[in-house]
């Protein structure tokens, strides 16, 4: 009998030991992905020197202008500077998707949902990100 008990008790330890040891390398795997969402992204528009830099944690844009002379602008122009969201998000919660109008991108909330319309431009005035509202 106690040997039946003392194979139990192993028994039992060794299925612990195990989910543990599952339960640390999910642990350790979800915080990898976290490290490798990058907080900030580039996405590329049709427009040849210009680019959006989005940070993936709380929408905030800007615009990215290069160029290849010194008479031509290069610089970053602010699309949103407000964040979207309480608080500050984890890395890859937001990120944009192309439109058929070049000037014009979805920006997505993956966590929350939300989506909105983004718009770039040279002119300070057409710029906008607006929210894209449910309908009822």
């Amino acid at each position: 009998m106690r040997n039946v008990f003392y194979s139990f008790l192993m028994l039992t330890l060794a299925v612990c030991s195990s989910c543990s040891q599952e339960q640390e390398k999910a642990r350790a795997a979800e915080e990898k992905a976290a490290q490798e969402a990058s907080i900030y992204e580039l996405f590329e528009t049709r427009n040849v020197w210009t680019f959006i830099k989005l940070d993936t944690r709380n929408g905030k844009m800007t615009q990215v202008h290069y160029a290849l002379d010194s008479e031509s602008y290069q610089g970053e122009v602010e699309l949103n500077t407000k964040s979207l969201i309480k608080g500050e998000g984890k890395p890859g919660r937001f990120t944009l998707y192309p439109t058929q109008n070049m000037f014009n991108f979805i920006l997505l909330d993956k966590v929350g949902g939300s989506t909105y319309q983004v718009q770039w431009s040279i002119e300070e005035d057409t710029r906008m990100v607006a929210p894209i509202w449910k309908s009822k």
